[in-house]
């Protein structure tokens, strides 16, 4: 029984370290040309991403056994924002797809703890999925202009004298 659920959840752990160096790699990127709005909603969503891996990693301490810290892939090396949101639509389902099953392998392993910890990681996975979603929307509808608010919105709140944190 609990074997099972420390695999899953090592194979959790994996792809949110994936999600996490990703997400950061596409925040420095949008950060760096000025997309304050993508970039904090990436390096937000890399920050709930490593509150799932230690919430996973107590878990299996819990259980006696052994935390992998490996990604499942490297970085992406995107720099295209569209595509930036495109694959973190894609991840953030694939995670959620996979959570929904495993939750279902744990229970079917009388692991009703583990189950829930996939269930409430799913929710997780879907409200991120949402967030992505709607900025691709936003970038759909409104193009490069979409960017380019973002980028004068910064250098408003620079020309103004506020500081960049």
């Amino acid at each position: 029984m609990k074997e099972k659920s420390i695999e899953l959840m090592n194979k959790a752990i994996a792809d949110e370290l994936t999600a996490v160096h990703q997400y950061m790699y596409f925040h420095f990127h949008c950060d760096d040309l000025g997309y304050d709005l993508l970039a904090n909603l990436f390096k937000r969503t890399a920050i709930e991403e490593m509150i799932h891996i230690e919430r996973l990693a107590e878990r299996i301490l819990f259980l006696k056994g052994e935390v992998e810290m490996v990604a499942s892939d490297n970085v992406k090396k995107i720099h295209d924002v569209e595509a930036m949101i495109e694959l973190a639509g894609e991840m953030e389902t694939s995670s959620a797809n996979d959570y929904n099953k495993w939750a279902n392998e744990c229970s079917a392993n009388a692991d009703s703890v583990s189950k829930k910890l996939f269930e409430a990681l799913v929710e997780d996975e879907e409200r991120h999925f949402d967030q992505f979603d709607v900025e691709m929307e936003n970038l759909n509808k409104f193009g490069d202009n979409y960017l380019a608010l973002q980028s004068i919105e910064r250098s408003k709140s620079f020309g103004s004298g506020a500081s960049q944190e």
